[in-house]
């Protein structure tokens, strides 16, 4: 069964500093008309920033649309031009200080795909060395070291629940276990 919608005709019906959206008038498979709004989003990566003993990097940042600070791994925008891996390397050090010596790449994946086009580029970095971060203006957030085990455990009880982070750490364990293979970069 084909289940292709067929894009009529569409327009841009925002654009911010940050994403677009989108308003499209489709054709279903069979044939009726529908339309379909969804935000246009540059891409992003996050990083699962891994020390030598055993330590994750996380965030503790307030995300304005929840009105509440989570806790999560890493992450932000792909800049115009700019590759994934850069991306990683630049937010990584901006956000915690930290450089990597190691890194590898472990997949992509959509968040939203009910109602945005984003993609998420995940990646595993290793052979940690701080440094100064370099916060963009207007950014405040905290870091922090925690045991891998008791990250697994934040997320099973709720303390880390946004699905960028939980889907990093579910590629971070399998990688772990050896049944996620990735070559270093």
């Amino acid at each position: 069964m084909d289940l292709t919608e067929k894009k009529l005709a569409g327009e841009q019906v925002f654009s911010g500093g940050f994403i677009k959206v989108q308003r499209d008038s489709v054709a279903l498979p069979d044939g009726s008309p529908a339309w379909r709004e969804y935000i246009r989003h540059p891409g992003a990566v996050a990083v699962l920033a891994l020390s030598d003993d055993g330590k994750l990097l996380l965030e503790c940042q307030f995300r304005y649309p929840l009105a509440r600070t989570f806790l999560e791994i890493p992450a932000g925008k792909i800049d115009p031009q700019e590759a994934p891996l850069d991306t990683a390397r630049r937010e990584l050090l901006e956000e915690t200080g930290y450089r990597a010596a190691n890194w590898f790449y472990l997949g992509k994946a959509y968040p939203c795909i009910g109602y945005s086009d984003e993609v998420i580029h995940y990646y595993l970095a290793t052979a940690l060395t701080a440094g100064e971060r370099q916060l963009d203006e207007g950014e405040f957030l905290e870091v922090l070291t925690v045991p891998l085990a008791e990250v697994m455990t934040m997320t099973l009880d709720g303390r880390i629940c946004d699905s960028k982070s939980l889907v990093g750490l579910h590629w971070l364990a399998a990688w772990q276990r050896g049944e996620l293979r990735c070559e270093a970069l």
